[in-house]
């Protein structure tokens, strides 16, 4: 039995915890907050972030970081992106030397447009960097927690390790595969969140299957565009972190980035669709770096330009649709 350490209290932390507790390693999850500790303790559920799923017998939760992460070979990091420099720099010194780091995280830092595994590793300048990695793929937190197969992709800078840790996740119901382009497999897990939003405005005015189509096609282009000039490889984007996340967020109405989209298009505005919603949406945030990283490389991404237009500048998903279309023509193809 392995013990795997959990930051983070919410559904994916919550799924995971309970996925991997059913495959037969013991699941500790952290909270920073000793009364929500107390509470998902006693009550065995998570009723805020995965309601009617029952914490296996090898699965508890704890404020205490000596509790969580102590003896801990895998350590998976599953909180917000905005938060997770934070996370890091005030549990790093419990973090075993020879655990392996997972980043479950999907988004970008907004002020230094940094993956988050890049955070991690700034935020642990002694830690080996090959030992921090990422998970990413079509994984739905709803449906992964009652016990629907799964995949997704884990990838390290070392394949070696990267075996190791594919091994300890993979189970008959969550299949892993793995890749040493970091980049790319973090990359297409955050940036995906950007076109699901848009997606969730094609379907919220009721656009048809044809506009959302292309809508999702052009995303995936933009978004192997950002990547490789980022250092990713294109084939990746090809991929369960890329195509087979996209796919998932845009076309399910458990991503929580789509119905965001979907409520944006009713006229809610930012703050009322997201408090409406009443979790994490990480393609906000990633909106914003992704549009300033994009400006910085000389990379043109009309369709995240058109997101963040009605994110934050106020222009109606309509209106931001119409631009789109009224674009100058040019190639289909484009790197």
């Amino acid at each position: 039995m392995t013990q795997i350490g959990i930051i983070g209290t919410g559904a994916w932390a919550t799924t995971l915890g309970i996925l991997l507790a059913r495959t037969g390693h013991k699941t500790v999850l952290w909270s920073r907050s000793e009364s929500r500790a107390e509470e998902l303790s006693s009550a065995r559920v998570n009723e805020r972030s995965v309601p009617g799923v029952e914490f296996p017998d090898s699965m508890i939760v704890s404020e205490s970081l000596d509790e969580s992460l102590a003896g801990s070979e895998l350590v998976m990091v599953v909180v917000p992106s905005v938060t997770v420099r934070e996370n890091i720099r005030n549990i790093r010194e419990a973090i075993p030397t020879d655990a392996n780091v997972v980043c479950a995280t999907k988004g970008i830092e907004i002020d230094s447009g940094k993956r988050m595994s890049q955070v991690i590793a700034e935020e642990m300048p002694t830690f080996n960097p090959s030992q921090i990695g990422v998970l990413s793929g079509p994984n739905l937190a709803p449906e992964i927690a009652v016990g629907k197969v799964a995949t997704a992709t884990v990838a390290f800078p070392r394949d070696a390790i990267a075996e190791v840790v594919q091994e300890t996740l993979s189970s008959d119901v969550f299949r892993i595969y793995r890749s040493e382009d970091v980049t790319g497999v973090e990359l297409g897990g955050a940036l995906k969140n950007i076109v699901a939003i848009g997606a969730g405005f094609i379907d919220g005015a009721g656009l048809g299957a044809n506009a959302k189509a292309a809508y999702v096609t052009r995303g995936l282009h933009e978004i192997t565009r950002l990547g490789v000039a980022m250092g990713a490889q294109t084939d990746t984007f090809a991929g369960l972190s890329g195509m087979g996340d996209l796919i998932a967020t845009c076309y399910s109405t458990l991503s929580r980035n789509y119905r965001l989209g979907v409520g944006l298009a009713s006229g809610r505005d930012l703050a009322t669709a997201l408090e409406d919603l009443g979790q994490t949406a990480e393609g906000a945030p990633t909106t914003q770096a992704a549009v300033r990283l994009a400006q910085e490389l000389g990379i043109e991404m009309p369709i995240t330009d058109a997101t963040h237009s009605v994110l934050f500048e106020g222009a109606s998903p309509n209106d931001a649709l119409r631009d789109l279309m009224g674009r100058t023509l040019q190639p289909e193809i484009r790197y």
